[in-house]
């Protein structure tokens, strides 16, 4: 990736969208600590990051869950490297497993849940150690487009609920334009960005109103320039 220079508000939306290959998982591995970057630097507040911290938690595509764990031991996986007294991890957790949908599942072992549920095991997860920001890699590409949608209804009713910053990776436009407050388009590689544009439409959104359908084109023009110009330059 290169010439990347994103600033992103408190509590916002932010959906990242680009070709395959881009780097748009990068982008989130180098905020979250997981990679180093080779140049540049980024900033939380002010301050550089360096490796992992529980100021951002991670969601991934595939669920991430130990299958030896119940899913409130999966929860309380963080709190537990926090050193946090065992009852207290209990009650946190318990709260956001609440607050994702799974309250009477908390004795329950990955194998015996759905996609769906694992997912939203993993976003309680990342949430019980409240993170300033949530990072999330395309976490409802592996589940089906019923299941996509309820979670995206429940993610927005968590984000309104917490006010957490999100960073969302996508392929998908629709998803981008129903969930941001903003979409960044990333290039073809060298991964660059290419554009940032608001997304202007009151919420709740309806996904086939005139609105979302207008913006939706203009996302996916934007798009198709990038595929054509990575054409060219092969």
């Amino acid at each position: 990736m290169e010439n990347i220079n994103l600033a992103i508000k408190p509590s916002e939306f932010l959906c990242i969208i680009g070709p395959s290959g881009c780097g748009k998982s990068t982008l989130l591995r180098l905020i979250a600590g997981l990679d180093d970057p080779s140049s540049g630097e980024i900033l939380l507040d002010g301050k550089e990051l360096r490796g992992p911290s529980q100021d951002r938690g991670m969601v991934f595509q595939e669920y991430s869950l130990f299958p030896w764990r119940t899913v409130l031991k999966n929860v309380t996986f963080g709190l537990e490297i926090q050193g946090i007294d065992k009852q207290e991890q209990y009650k946190i957790a318990e709260e956001y497993i609440e607050l994702v949908g799974l309250k009477g599942f908390e004795k329950r072992y990955p194998y015996e849940l759905s996609g769906g549920m694992k997912q939203r095991v993993a976003i309680a997860r990342a949430l019980a150690t409240e993170p300033a920001i949530l990072l999330m890699d395309e976490p409802f590409g592996s589940v089906d487009a019923q299941t996509r949608n309820i979670l995206q209804e429940e993610l927005l009713e968590i984000w309104m609920r917490t006010k957490k910053t999100i960073l969302f990776v996508t392929h998908s436009v629709d998803e981008a334009v129903y969930l941001a407050d903003r979409v960044a388009v990333v290039s073809s590689r060298p991964g660059c960005l290419v554009k940032c544009a608001k997304i202007d439409i009151p919420r709740p959104r309806t996904r086939t109103s005139v609105e979302v359908n207008e913006f939706r084109g203009k996302l996916l023009m934007w798009l198709s320039l990038e595929r054509t110009k990575a054409c060219i330059q092969r």
